[in-house]
């Protein structure tokens, strides 16, 4: 089954934890199952649900975000993501009209849906509820009248008599049809820890709950309904320009040479494993070889390599491993020491310091670039989104550059020691414009920092970070 031009969808909900992420991982497999080629989408800086669309549909999930990235950004995130696929599932964050504040659209998922002209279908956790979800949903069909609703789905539905009850409170009074009423089921939960659900490289989905979770989408949501109201994407609307961008897709831009492009080590494993997928490909669009190893499991560096990028993860997880890798830490190490451009966030930030520290103060040795330990607390210590400007040069480009991205993490700094090869390049605000304290710090070529960028906020930073791989290609 396919169809002959690309729908989309947006699956949001009334609040957090109303089940959106249960229902999006079980459409994906859902419509994979009946043929379809699905490109999955997230609202939001989130890392973690993305890593279970790509588990679920063998896809890669892109991020959509209204601060971090501009309407049109987004847009041509959307098309790269969709050009040659059937269906675009985009799972929203929060509620449906949370955002910055209570006074605005901004950040929300009702915006970011107006901005890629898709339908919504709302999810409602119906627990404890009956006549009043028929208030609910009327207040959210109602509240914005540019917002589109394809359809309604019931959460956590009680009883079929419980499902009549929904049925009966919105008859008459909201036009959006119900879809389905999803009853009750612990064994379909995904666990969670301290930044939100399992990884899928700590917890992934079994091909029996793969299927499982299609197999109660097919039985508990009218699919065929569902498809066919999904008005199509099309290019003449001029909303996406699909064959333009199919056209300079990553791969169909001219080819470098072996000499001209520069090979770039990413950490990716079960400690690191929070990438959002355009900063990779803004390193391949600019001629890098992406090259994968894992500071966990790998003894050695991958060889030639001319810059590393580390993302963040939960580094605290396999603190023993990571320490026990002594040949890896003095690998990267070397290089750090030797000029080579390196960038690392958060979790990745954290295995380039001296120590991580975990409760009890179990101590446990890291590579050791930045003078400084890391230490891990039981509540946050930063969350918000974050503005950087670059107080001087560095890898990724020079004094004043300005770039987006969001911090989020339980660790804080510890035992800061002087150092004559260290600076500070970071000056930061949140979304507000309020200055913040989340300093980049550069050593040799070494730039690390809490925050999280999104590369597309501003695609310089990948681009000056090649160069910078390249300029210690040819010194090499």
């Amino acid at each position: 089954m396919r169809l002959s031009y690309p729908k989309g969808l947006v699956i949001a909900g009334t609040h957090s934890g109303c089940g959106k992420t249960t229902v999006t991982l079980g459409l994906l497999a859902a419509l994979k199952n009946r043929g379809l080629s699905v490109a999955p989408f997230k609202v939001g800086p989130d890392f973690i649900d993305p890593g279970h669309h790509r588990h679920v549909t063998g896809r890669y999930s892109r991020n959509l975000d209204g601060w971090m990235l501009p309407e049109s950004e987004n847009r041509k995130i959307f098309a790269r993501g969709i050009a040659g696929d059937d269906v675009a599932v985009v799972e929203g964050v929060m509620g449906l009209f949370d955002g910055y504040d209570g006074r605005s659209e901004a950040g929300s998922t009702a915006q970011m849906s107006k901005w890629l002209g898709i339908d919504i279908l709302l999810v409602v956790d119906a627990r404890s509820m009956a006549r009043s979800a028929g208030a609910l949903v009327y207040g959210f069909t109602q509240f914005d009248p540019d917002c589109r609703f394809c359809g309604v789905v019931f959460n956590n539905v009680a009883s079929a008599r419980h499902m009549e009850y929904l049925y009966q409170a919105l008859e008459g009074k909201v036009s959006v049809p119900v879809l389905g009423g999803l009853p009750r089921n612990p064994d379909l939960a995904i666990p969670d820890r301290h930044l939100g659900l399992v990884t899928p490289e700590d917890y992934g989905l079994t091909e029996h709950q793969v299927t499982a979770l299609a197999d109660f989408i097919e039985k508990h949501l009218d699919l065929d309904r569902l498809i066919e109201m999904l008005p199509e994407i099309s290019v003449e609307n001029g909303v996406y320009e699909i064959e333009d961008i199919r056209a300079d897709h990553i791969n169909g831009r001219f080819p470098l040479s072996d000499l001209e492009k520069v090979r770039i080590g990413v950490a990716r494993d079960k400690a690191f494993c929070f990438y959002y997928r355009d900063n990779l490909e803004v390193l391949e669009e600019n001629g890098s070889e992406i090259v994968f190893f894992s500071p966990v499991n790998d003894q050695e560096l991958p060889s030639n390599l001319d810059g590393i990028y580390l993302g963040g993860g939960y580094p605290e997880l396999h603190a023993e491993k990571l320490a026990m890798n002594v040949s890896m830490r003095k690998a990267i190490l070397a290089k750090c020491e030797d000029g080579m451009p390196m960038y690392a966030e958060c979790g990745g930030f954290m295995y380039l310091c001296e120590k991580l520290i975990i409760k009890q103060d179990n101590v446990y040795d890291m590579v050791g670039c930045f003078p400084f330990s890391s230490r891990m607390k039981d509540r946050l210590t930063a969350l918000g989104y974050r503005e950087i400007r670059l107080a001087d040069t560095t890898p990724l480009g020079q004094k004043g550059l300005t770039a987006r991205g969001h911090e989020f993490h339980y660790s804080y700094l510890e035992k800061e020691k002087n150092s004559p090869n260290i600076q500070k390049v970071y000056e930061a605000t949140d979304r507000s414009g309020t200055r913040r304290s989340c300093p980049g710090y550069l050593v040799y070529q070494c730039l690390g920092s809490y925050v999280h960028l999104h590369f597309r906020s501003r695609p310089e930073i990948g681009r000056n970070f090649v160069s910078a791989c390249k300029a210690y290609k040819k010194e090499r």
